[in-house]
């Protein structure tokens, strides 16, 4: 049994090489999607592994450009991994014996460990932190939201036990730099799900954020850096919901 993986990248030069090289030894063939409107160097950098199949694509959505990505693999079995993600060494001897065996499932979440501001975050709700990416393309396919897109998998999913690495967030600059769009379009996933709005959720829905992140799951463990991210997801929600009201408005 083979294995395909599918990246899409988009100004990740910083992150690229890293999540090709740990795939080098995991799976037998590496696609990368590489955004058009990509402005630094990640399309030199992905061309300068022969063994990588670069594609350059028009942006569709996280959803159908993942789903276009998996059109292109040769390969039934998807290994999909963002780019600033790595596949372990320990991962990678799991995927290796996966090949050699009869899956049960046709889909497979792998615990994912995230590196947030300097710090591994063991914590916040965050680890293990569950994540389905490893899938049979036959049976499994790409959900439509604009944000936070997910596999529709028929019946259970397995589990694998090795550790994805992310490498989320750098510095906070980086942070706000997604935080604007992200919260755009969970907002707009609101608006199109017909959700009337509340003036509770502006309320409480960030308390309650961060009350679940930085006491009841154990934030307070993971240092400044889980005060940090506390604040922060509770801002997410904050803003997510003023951007919903703004779009009921305008409406």
């Amino acid at each position: 049994m083979r294995i395909s993986s599918i990246t899409i990248a988009k100004n990740e030069e910083t992150n690229i090489a890293r999540c090709i090289e740990s795939l080098l030894e995991s799976v037998d063939e590496i696609i990368v999607l590489v955004d058009e409107e990509s402005s630094d160097k990640t399309l030199d950098i992905v061309k300068s592994y022969s063994n990588v199949k670069c594609k350059i694509v028009k942006w569709m959505g996280y959803a159908k450009t993942k789903q276009y990505g998996v059109s292109l693999c040769s390969n039934d079995w998807i290994l999909w991994i963002d780019a600033d993600e790595v596949v372990t060494k320990e991962l990678a001897k799991e995927l290796f014996g996966f090949k050699t065996s009869s899956p049960v499932f046709t889909a497979y979440s792998i615990p994912r460990k995230a590196f947030f501001l300097g710090r591994w975050i063991k914590h916040s709700g965050w680890y293990p932190g569950r994540v389905t990416r490893l899938f049979n393309k036959h049976d499994v396919k790409f959900s439509e939201n604009d944000v936070h897109e997910h596999l529709l998998v028929k019946g259970e999913t397995g589990e694998l036990d090795s550790d994805l690495e992310h490498y989320t967030d750098p510095s906070i600059h980086h942070y706000f730099q997604k935080f604007n769009s992200y919260t755009t379009l969970a907002a707009e996933e609101l608006f199109k799900s017909g959700k009337s709005f509340s003036v509770v959720d502006l309320l409480l829905r960030p308390i309650v954020m961060f009350i679940k992140m930085y006491f009841l799951k154990l934030g307070f463990l993971d240092g400044i850096q889980g005060f940090i991210l506390a604040v922060f997801s509770s801002s997410y929600v904050f803003t997510k919901y003023c951007k919903f009201w703004e779009l009921k408005n305008k409406d």
